[in-house]
């Protein structure tokens, strides 16, 4: 069960997407996901590999062990269940706007310690430059419009409720 922002509760939400599970082969979005286990740099490595793709850009944002200058501890992090709806807008949009050969983008729900991974999201495209720009895109559009709240834990015994869109 995850906890909202606002005091409610909802299950956990979970959006996959690759051309084996129903997606036309020509899409270039491979894999969605927003979960509870950890996530695999390979995994989306792998997702977004294409021999047309002369660059692959990937991302990996992970827990930090500060903010504001107080030490935080852990984060958890909760989704909307419409999340993974969400999440496939912004993908869409991003291979709209860019030459993508491939695309993915998977983002943690639950407890995380510092260290540990948050979202992994990549992009192939024909050419290097794309790739950064798609990849950056794709990683801000999911940071400020996918319903996905995090609360972190400090040192101190406080928390709090941060950047919920």
């Amino acid at each position: 069960m995850t906890h909202l922002p606002d005091g409610s509760a909802s299950a956990p939400s979970a959006s996959t997407v690759s051309s084996a599970s129903g997606a036309p082969d020509d899409d270039p979005i491979r894999l969605l996901a927003v979960r509870e286990d950890p996530l695999s740099l390979d995994e989306v490595y792998a997702t977004v590999g294409d021999d047309a793709a002369g660059g692959i850009a990937l991302f990996v944002g992970t827990v930090r062990d500060h903010d504001g200058g107080r030490p935080v501890t852990s984060l958890h992090y909760s989704a909307h269940p419409g999340a993974g709806a969400e999440l496939r807008r912004v993908a869409e949009k991003v291979a709209a706007d860019f030459p993508v050969r491939a695309l993915a983008a998977v983002h943690r729900t639950g407890r995380l310690a510092v260290g540990e991974v948050a979202v992994v999201a990549a992009v192939s495209c024909p050419h290097r430059a794309e790739a950064f720009a798609a990849c950056e895109r794709l990683v801000e559009d999911l940071k400020h419009e996918v319903p996905v709240w995090k609360h972190q834990f400090f040192a101190d015994g406080d928390e709090e409720w941060v950047g919920a869109c």
